[in-house]
């Protein structure tokens, strides 16, 4: 079909409105235009190719436009639509003043709702300005007259909005919906190019529930039965490990018979990926691999609530906290405080006050060592740690013992790494003062049974405190049930940010305690002779405190209390038994402590390699992991290495995450055997 032909179909599309049928309606190859979208009135339609200008200026003269060449009809020699630019071009010699008309239709578009390019019909020839609401896509205005009956025949049963005959502003359009019978069309006229007009035009009658294209409906197989089952290719996919999911039967025909403990709980009763969503950090990369965060032992990253929660506490509640009567001060006191009772709620404290906030597990531990401490341990007394413990519960007693004069004594661990009660027991003497327990190793993972060796050292009278800092992100914590004296953690291992932590006591112990600091926030009255001081939590706030990050904290703890941390415990010993499984399986890798039921920790040193070198490898991988003794050199010396790799695991880790640090590893571990 040549230019003409499609020019003059074109022609027929756009000249009146869809399925519209006006009495006197021109004799084919007599072409009557649309009204213009302009102000003014277009000039009586003419033959086709006989197309004037429809406001001509001499030659020469300064509003003549540019015009084009074409084999056969005025215009631009380019298409519209296909170059960049083309567009602006003038189809007829209008007036250039006239050429403003067409800014609207200019700007960028929304797509439709069915696909179509961004003005699909700018490839046509643009009668401008008299067809430039066709060509487009802007319709006119509908007279008051309504739809044309043809239209209405297309239009669905009680529908409000059938009365518009263009489907692009029907609110069923580009919606789903069900298809119906595309219904019979009116005879069209004999005449070739009549009959292709009409038959575009036809395609754009409203009918809001056919679609504009309707694909053939392949007939059923005679003996096709619905499956009760649905099959999708996406999820029928072989796993790493061998392993196909959904459950079926084994590729191979046969079912693995190794198949780790772990496996069975790979989906667990939360969604990890909706958690990980929580964590921007997640989504990082580091040396182009999308950041796998294994050092959740040093400290754990936080979730935009936390992230919003302390911006929102700069924006609209900065102030300093208990003093001032002042709005902001009640805000700031009002959060503060009901983060300090989140943390009674979190740990089961009994009392709010018994909570106190200070920068860390540290400071925490050297607070005891301090306050109670130096008024209850003297020359010749004996304080009892663990193995297994972290320098911060190890250098502070040392301190305390030197100055005192009394002494350090050890509850030595077994192979696997979980302490000796039978040799514990044999340490508890009259003179022991303390026993300072570790929850969960920070090297091993070992959870320690902390519950009996208080309830061993309170059948004594001995003084306890638990070291909570590796325990409280990933088991449940009951400070009544363990009844401990003392129960310390910090705010940056469970998801806070980090300078805060918490120090809770039993109350007759703590107020049995001189403050270790003195200073603003903590006095009642104050003269040169004598100074009385609040009472808990007060007592051992001096100063202005961490208010933001104590706010944070609270709202991690929420964030926390959302999701269960009976749900998080299970979920993590999946993974750390899955991770022990794979590891274990690679030659030259030695596990730092393989007791059962473990939390977090996967320990190991690489033959052939130093710590260093398999984190380096690791860290080029974008798997961030922790090498080096872990501020807990006594326990690595226990077994007989200075330093460790150490993985270490929180609830947003993955299988996936445990498999990419595993093939790492392997390879080194291949490459020097």
């Amino acid at each position: 079909m040549d230019a003409a032909a499609l020019a003059q179909l074109a022609s027929s599309l756009f000249r009146a409105l869809p399925g519209e049928s006006p009495a006197g309606a021109p004799a084919p190859g007599s072409l009557q235009a649309a009204p213009s979208a302009t102000s003014h009135a277009s000039p009586p339609a003419k033959p086709f190719g006989v197309q004037p200008a429809s406001n001509p200026a001499p030659p020469g003269s300064p509003l003549a436009s540019p015009v084009g060449l074409s084999p056969n009809l005025p215009g631009t020699p380019l298409p519209q639509g296909q170059l960049p630019g083309t567009n602006l071009l003038p189809s007829n010699p209008a007036q250039v003043l006239t050429l403003v008309n067409r800014a609207p239709a200019l700007l960028p578009h929304a797509p439709a709702g069915n696909g179509v390019p961004d003005l699909p019909f700018a490839a046509l020839p643009g009668y401008e300005p008299r067809l430039a609401s066709a060509t487009d896509g802007v319709p006119q205005a509908v007279g008051a007259a309504g739809p044309a009956p043809a239209l209405a025949s297309h239009a669905s049963a009680g529908d409000a909005n059938s009365a518009s005959p263009y489907y692009f502003v029907n609110p069923a359009f580009g919606q789903p919906g069900v298809a119906q019978p595309v219904p019979a069309t009116p005879t069209a006229p004999a005449d070739g190019l009549e009959a292709l007009a009409h038959a575009a035009t036809a395609a754009l009658a409203p009918t809001a529930t056919v679609p504009l294209v309707q694909p053939p409906t392949p007939a059923a197989p005679a003996a096709a039965t619905a499956s009760p089952e649905p099959r999708f290719y996406f999820v029928d996919v072989t796993l790493p490990n061998g392993f196909v999911t959904p459950a079926k039967p084994h590729p191979q025909g046969t079912a693995p018979t190794d198949l780790p403990q772990a496996q069975a709980d790979r989906h667990p009763g939360f969604d990890v990926n909706a958690v990980r969503r929580d964590f921007p950090i997640l989504a990082e990369r580091v040396n182009g691999k999308p950041l796998v965060w294994l050092d959740n032992a040093a400290t754990t990253h936080k979730p935009r609530q936390v992230i919003e929660r302390i911006a929102h506490f700069y924006a609209h509640e900065n102030s300093n906290i208990h003093r001032a009567a002042h709005t902001l001060a009640g805000r700031a006191t009002d959060a503060y405080e009901h983060a300090r009772e989140v943390v009674r709620r979190f740990i089961h404290a009994p009392e709010v006050s018994e909570v106190i906030f200070v920068r860390g597990t540290t400071e925490a531990i050297n607070l005891v060592a301090k306050a109670w401490g130096g008024q209850n341990v003297g020359e010749g007394d004996e304080i009892i740690v663990s193995h297994l413990e972290h320098h911060a519960n190890i250098v502070p007693w040392q301190q305390l013992a030197q100055a005192k004069g009394a002494k350090l004594r050890v509850i030595p661990v077994d192979e696997q790494g979980q302490i000796r009660l039978d040799e514990y027991q044999k340490l508890l003497n009259a003179r022991t003062k303390l026993v300072a327990i570790g929850h969960v190793s920070n090297v091993l993972g070992t959870v320690v049974p902390v519950k009996d060796v208080v309830q061993l050292a309170r059948q004594r009278g001995i003084t306890t405190l638990v070291d909570g800092a590796q325990s409280i992100a990933h088991t449940p914590v009951d400070v009544q049930d363990i009844g401990a004296d003392f129960f310390v953690f910090s705010g940056h291992k469970i998801f806070a940010p980090t300078g805060i932590g918490v120090l809770w006591g039993r109350r007759e112990v703590l107020e049995a305690m001189p403050p270790w600091q003195g200073g603003g926030n903590m006095i009642a009255d104050v003269t040169f002779e004598k100074t009385v001081f609040q009472p808990l939590p007060n007592t051992f706030e001096a100063g202005t405190g961490n208010i933001a990050d104590a706010v944070g904290l609270g709202a991690a703890l929420e964030y926390v209390e959302r999701i269960g941390i009976a749900t998080i415990s299970r979920y993590e010993h999946a993974l750390v038994d899955y991770g022990m499984q794979q590891l274990g399986s690679i030659p030259g890798l030695r596990l730092i402590g393989t007791v059962p039921g473990k939390a977090s920790v996967l320990s190991f040193t690489l033959a052939g390699y130093t710590t260093d070198e398999v984190g380096q490898a690791l860290n080029a991988e974008g798997i961030a992991v922790r090498t080096g003794h872990h501020c807990a050199q006594p326990i690595l010396r226990r077994f007989g290495v200075e330093t460790a790799v150490r993985p270490s695991l929180a609830f947003y880790n993955t299988f996936d995450e445990i498999d990419q640090l595993v093939t790492v590893v392997r390879r080194l571990a291949g490459q020097r055997r």
